[in-house]
């Protein structure tokens, strides 16, 4: 939200990723056609669709790994077509995949640091500020209210959901603007899912605009305050909270009229003749 302008008008706030009927073509094959989206400071705006709906090239192309080939990007207001992921964690996109990359032997505050160590002295005595990095990833995992017993246990010993914590928090810790998370419930139970979606929410309240990737509408409508539905790479919605319930965003994810088609299909079947 941006300030009042004098006289109570509000000042609005470029959102800090718009694409605007961005498409994607590997060879013939269309990935993403036409796809448009906001992310704005504060905000989650949840991306929803089946496999193959398009949202892992949507996810690589926010995150630097594949460049757009049609339509705009614009980051922060400046039209962009990020070359790298390293380009894009410099400009404040950090992206949480599914299957983590983390290191499952080491501790929990060295994958929080991992690529980025802190370190002290000078020249051959320079060497890694252990105490420090530990106190750094126990006070950030603390501020987002995450409690863990001890942060030099292996990562590997964490749940999945707790490791996820880690991601989020890290993130904010290294100053990312824009958190995309890939799935980040979908391998987990209800309880755990619960705990990540709460840490989702609390990067969102630490002003960070959120871009979560699910199938689930449930756990989207949960925490979201937009919804772009794809389907066999282009749009089938976009909405916002208060333009939408949960039932109608479940059926539109569920396939909308072609459910409903199937649905009277089947009972046409059932009203049926019974087999001899």
């Amino acid at each position: 939200m941006g300030p009042q302008a004098g006289g109570g008008e509000q000042v609005t706030t470029s959102p800090l990723i718009e694409l605007n009927g961005v498409s994607k073509y590997y060879g013939n094959v269309k990935a993403l056609e036409g796809v448009s989206l906001e992310v704005r400071a504060g905000e989650i705006t949840c991306v929803l669709g089946d496999n193959g709906a398009g949202k892992s090239t949507l996810i690589k192309i926010i995150s630097g790994l594949h460049r757009h080939d049609g339509g705009s990007f614009a980051l922060e207001g400046e039209e962009t077509r990020l070359g790298s992921p390293r380009e894009a964690l410099d400009r404040g996109i950090a992206t949480v995949y599914q299957d983590l990359a983390v290191v499952p032997l080491m501790p929990v505050w060295r994958n929080f640091f991992l690529g980025s160590e802190l370190r002290k002295g000078h020249g051959p005595l320079r060497r890694l500020d252990v105490d420090a990095m530990r106190a750094t990833t126990r006070g950030e995992l603390l501020r987002m209210g995450i409690d863990l017993r001890d942060v030099d246990q292996p990562i590997g010993t964490l749940s999945g959901g707790e490791r996820q914590c880690v991601a989020i928090a890290r993130a904010i810790h290294f100053g990312a603007k824009v958190l995309v998370l890939d799935e980040p419930t979908a391998a987990l139970g209800v309880k755990q899912s619960g705990v990540v979606l709460k840490y989702v929410a609390a990067a969102r309240d630490a002003g960070l605009g959120v871009v979560l990737i699910t199938h689930n509408p449930h756990h989207a409508y949960l925490v979201g305050d937009r919804f772009v539905l794809l389907k066999r790479g282009a749009m089938a919605g976009s909405h916002t909270k208060d333009g939408i319930a949960l039932d109608e965003l479940t059926r539109q994810m569920a396939g909308g009229s072609e459910l409903e088609q199937l649905s009277h299909e089947l009972a046409r079947l059932d009203s049926g003749p019974a087999a001899g």
